[in-house]
């Protein structure tokens, strides 16, 4: 990506041992100043403080994503601590879950589902636009195999439904924004090769490696992408989907 100095937002940032590590440190590595988001400010500045081991310019900021109120104070933080011009935004907050078949299926787990993956995408871009568009900058979206036509998608409604609403989401800002500069894409990977996935779905599975998504998500950001936008680039070992397409971020 090479953003010398540039600020990127990740939310997402999670536990370690998960995607969003590699992505914060392959941005750390290009030059990236970093706000990273977690739900609990415990969480956020612990991990902050990791990534900060080698001096780089990274803080923690607390923020439950699905709370419009709390994504508008975000804002404002982000906004103090770094000034006006976001480059990047990497939304990759979210989480999965079997929700069973539709038949028998919780409607609380169909409304969780939309709510991590689907709102906290929706409100963290409206809440930063006005830096990205300061900044021209790059959205990254965060999708999933089971979005993709042709998944097996049974007993995780929920889940497909919300990440195929990501990628919709995602094509309305390019369109829109197109006009500030501002530029959108969807990875859509199959199972990551987390150690959450590991042990929940053992070593054999065709996952898609950490470092891949990485080096994906810098590239949507980077000026040789400076031409794409509106697109789902899909992460897949082949063979995969018509294997599990869930546990994409």
């Amino acid at each position: 990506m090479g953003y010398e100095n540039g600020v990127v937002v990740l939310t997402g940032i999670g536990k370690p041992g998960q995607t969003g590590e590699v992505v914060a440190q392959a941005l750390l590595a290009s030059g990236a100043r970093l706000a990273v988001v977690s739900r609990s400010a415990s969480e956020a500045e612990s991990r902050a403080a990791a990534l900060r081991s080698d001096g780089a310019d990274v803080r923690g900021f607390p923020c439950d994503l699905s709370k419009e109120a709390e994504v508008a104070s975000l804002a404002g933080m982000v906004r103090d601590a770094f000034g006006d011009r976001v480059d990047a935004l990497i939304n990759m907050a979210g989480g999965f879950a079997m929700s069973g078949p539709v038949a028998e299926s919780d409607f609380a787990a169909w409304q969780h589902q939309l709510s991590i993956n689907l709102t906290t995408a929706y409100l963290a871009t409206r809440a930063f636009l006005p830096a990205l568009r300061a900044a021209r900058g790059s959205i990254v979206y965060f999708s999933s195999a089971a979005a993709l036509p042709g998944a097996r998608v049974a007993r995780m409604s929920a889940y497909a439904a919300s990440k195929s609403a990501v990628i919709a989401l995602m094509h309305a800002v390019a369109q829109e924004e197109s006009q500030h500069g501002v530029r959108a894409n969807a990875v859509a990977p199959t199972s990551i090769r987390t150690a959450a996935n590991v042990e929940s779905m053992g070593t054999d599975a065709d996952y898609v490696s950490r470092s891949e998504v990485a080096s994906t998500v810098l590239w949507l950001c980077s000026a040789e992408a400076s031409a794409v936008t509106g697109q789902v680039v899909e992460l897949q070992k082949a063979g995969s989907r018509e294997q599990k397409a869930g546990n994409g971020s």
